[in-house]
């Protein structure tokens, strides 16, 4: 054990500055050692010998050197499941595959690592240890878990089971390159992540270039992993019954020397030789899995090693560092003391990283670049006249279609079906991707439409595409979107710090509740639209409620030509009455609102209808007629893009990358929404209407929205069981006015 030192010495490089333990020079330092494994102009070693993998050895310890000292430099943060992986990046790294995203956000203090060790974190002002301290779980800086905006990581990490879909959306549009994916063993309890793999290699057999790294470890974040219990066959069984081909597993326990028990074991407790063994293991075998997939084999490569090998304690109890955890603790500092490395190991960990991949990782990956798509040019769109009845769904799905005939990387995701969502145009043009060809179902093996029945796969793949660098469309049940969104949501808060443009992540939620009276409640759940309106508010979500078939068009058409956005649209798949033009249409999405009608003659009060949704328009403009009847005037207004109706202060969109600072003025809103009373009405959820509710300035208000479901015959008692009736919102109309001229009779 070598004791602290602050090592002063000309000899430190200078990116060492806040290291706080050195250790002495390996005896075979300067036989294998004495220049970098990987040669000046090249990317990768050109063989695993016995200078490769001692070199490699090296990156491993200062990865998990770096790691712990991060961490415990915080008191914060998670060491333990990386360090367990460690010996996979690094045989990654020295074979020259550095596109590597992760499934484990609690993994970012590794990656951290990793991006300080290859340079890449100078690009934003991180240059020394001292530097990278500071700035680790701090603001504007390298936050807890992985995010997008991160020089040279790839994408996000937060909530398990959406690693993959990156590693898979890379592939798909970079075949050149290998896309590894590290994947926690707590996460593979979740049977999604390889049903997910599984259905894509059915759509996509030719596409393999991405390798899952299981890190078989033992244990989640607090207790042992739920496969913990597998035994080495029934690990592999299990991929190969997911179509893996080549399955290369490498367990520490077999290179053991040191008498550990237990089927999980750390091999830095190794002897020098078995070490050397065990990391030529793992460098051979991610050689043979990374080649197999390269060459048309899905492959895996699992490395089984006890969580926290190399680190401070062992198991669940390595995942975190809580208060008190800090450098100076014995088993920290002993940890640290241990795994130290000599300023020239330091050194020559550098220069093999920058090499690796063709340089540091924030110069040559493939999400730092922005990608060069078809030209799609102006998407056509149909004009519709004023009062006929067109489908919404229709519509946009004649646009969708025309633009997967342009960009024939382009795909959309559906686990509903575009038929059931009266969107079949798609599969006409674009065809349903399946290895059975089938001219009725519009199936082939070449299709644009990826239907694997689940929404987390459709959504993860969708987010993917648009992360790095391509277009999509997710399209689902707005009933079931909910198991999809998270994915969303994530590459969505992502694309707000990304460094460079990409296509917005775009969604489209048919079948809205009021369309589902005859399947009940189990298809009536319009409450994920408030979970997205809540996120309005980020800066970079957009809520689209197109009235009618000319201003879905507008809406698809805008948010086609958006860059780091998250947009979703709500529409309906049943024919129904056009209220705009397609200028107007274009005006609602581009400006917020629009007003769809207003009574000609009248000196009586004034009733304002601010409205989200399409087919709710039905009994406001039913409650129009009998208020008009009355005397009274009225004005609709379509509230077509609520972002742009909110205040600048309620939005946090100067913290945007591609900054939209684009809101509506107090005339123009004013002028559609001031009147002497305001009703909001939502087919589905009402957070939509809170900016016309903040600003409005009308005496009396009101909201209208959904309550829950109910089986029924028909949209209109579906609308009556929620309260929604031309009868309750005139009566609701005429109470306030009735208020107004009371109070006013009062005050006189």
């Amino acid at each position: 054990m070598t004791a602290p030192s602050t090592n002063t010495s000309n000899n430190t490089p200078a990116f060492c500055e806040g290291i706080l333990h050195f250790g002495a020079t390996a005896p075979d330092f300067t036989t294998l050692a004495s220049s970098p494994a990987i040669a000046e102009g090249q990317s990768a070693i050109a063989s695993i010998d016995d200078k490769a993998v001692f070199q490699c050895r090296m990156i491993v310890d200062a990865l998990r050197y770096a790691t712990l000292q991060l961490c415990a430099s915080k008191e914060s943060g998670h060491p333990g499941g990386f360090a367990s992986s460690a010996d996979a990046y690094a045989a990654l790294v020295m074979l020259g595959h550095t596109n590597i995203v992760t499934e484990v956000g609690h993994h970012a203090p590794g990656f951290y690592s990793a991006m300080f060790l290859d340079g890449s974190l100078e690009d934003m002002g991180i240059s020394t240890m001292t530097d990278l301290q500071a700035r680790f779980r701090e603001r504007d800086g390298l936050l807890g878990h992985l995010s997008g905006a991160i020089p040279g990581l790839l994408a996000p990490a937060g909530p398990l089971g959406q690693g993959q879909h990156f590693a898979m959306a890379g592939a798909y549009l970079n075949r050149d390159k290998l896309f590894p994916c590290t994947i926690g063993d707590g996460g593979l309890g979740e049977p999604y992540i390889l049903s997910a793999f599984k259905h894509f290699h059915t759509s996509y057999p030719d596409v393999t270039n991405f390798l899952p790294v299981l890190v078989w470890n033992g244990f989640s974040q607090e207790h042992h992993s739920m496969v913990s219990l597998m035994d080495n066959q029934q690990m592999t069984n299990y991929w190969t019954a997911h179509d893996f081909g080549n399955v290369v597993l490498i367990d520490a326990k077999e290179f053991d020397d040191a008498g550990q028990t237990g089927a999980y074991v750390d091999s830095t407790l190794f002897s020098d030789a078995a070490r050397t063994a065990f990391t030529r293991a793992i460098m051979e075998g991610a050689k043979t899995a990374a080649d197999s997939a390269m060459n048309g084999t899905m492959s895996v490569l699992i490395i089984k090693q006890l969580k926290g090998a190399g680190v401070h304690v062992h198991g669940a109890k390595s995942h975190n560092l809580y208060p008190g955890d800090n450098p100076q603790k014995d088993t920290i500092a002993a940890a640290l003391q241990r795994g130290a490395l000599a300023p020239q190991a330091w050194e020559l960990v550098r220069t093999n990283m920058q090499r690796a991949g063709g340089g540091s990782a924030s110069r040559t990956v493939v999400t730092e670049f922005e990608r060069k798509g078809a030209d799609i040019g102006k998407l056509p769109m149909q004009d519709f006249a004023v009062g006929e009845k067109a489908v919404p769904a229709t519509a946009m799905g004649k646009m969708v279609a025309e633009l997967g005939k342009r960009d024939p990387y382009f795909v959309v995701t559906n686990a509903d079906g575009n038929e059931a969502s009266n969107m079949k145009v798609i599969n006409d043009v674009l065809k349903i991707r399946h290895p059975t060809e089938d001219a009725l179902y519009n199936q082939s093996p070449t299709g644009q439409v990826y239907e694997p029945l689940n929404e987390d796969a459709c959504a993860g793949f969708a987010a993917g595409l648009a992360l790095f660098g391509g277009r999509s469309l997710w399209l689902s049940y707005e009933s079931f979107a909910i198991n999809g969104w998270p994915i969303i949501q994530t590459v969505g808060q992502a694309m707000a710090e990304l460094r460079r443009k990409t296509p917005a992540v775009v969604t489209m939620f048919t079948a809205g509740a009021l369309e589902q009276g005859r399947n009940g409640w189990t298809h009536q759940r319009p409450e994920i639209e408030n979970y997205i309106g809540g996120q309005v508010r980020n800066g970079n979500v957009y809520l689209l409620y197109p009235a009618d078939a000319n201003m879905i068009q507008a809406a698809y058409g805008w948010a086609v030509d958006q860059v780091n956005k998250n947009i979703s649209i709500i529409a309906s798949k049943s024919p129904l009455t056009v209220y705009t033009t397609p200028a107007q249409a274009k005006s609602a999405i581009e400006q917020g609102a629009v007003t769809l009608y207003e009574s000609r003659d009248s000196s009586w009060e004034t009733i304002v209808f601010a409205v989200t949704g399409d087919m709710i328009y039905q009994p406001v403009f039913e409650a129009k007629d009998k208020l008009e009847a009355s005397g009274y005037r009225v004005r609709i207004v379509c509230v077509a893009n609520p972002r742009r109706l909110y205040r600048p202060s309620d939005v946090a969109w100067q913290h945007a990358s591609e900054a939209d600072g684009k809101f509506m003025n107090d005339a123009d809103f004013q002028r559609l929404f001031d009147g002497d009373a305001l009703i909001c009405v939502s087919g589905g959820g009402t957070i939509a209407l809170e900016p016309v509710m903040l600003r409005s300035r009308a005496p009396s208000r009101d909201l209208f929205g959904w309550q829950r479901g109910e089986t029924t015959a028909s949209a209109n008692e579906l609308m009556a069981y929620n309260g929604i009736t031309a009868d309750k919102l005139a009566a609701c109309a005429l109470g306030m006015v009735d208020s107004n001229t009371a109070a006013t009779s009062e005050a006189a």
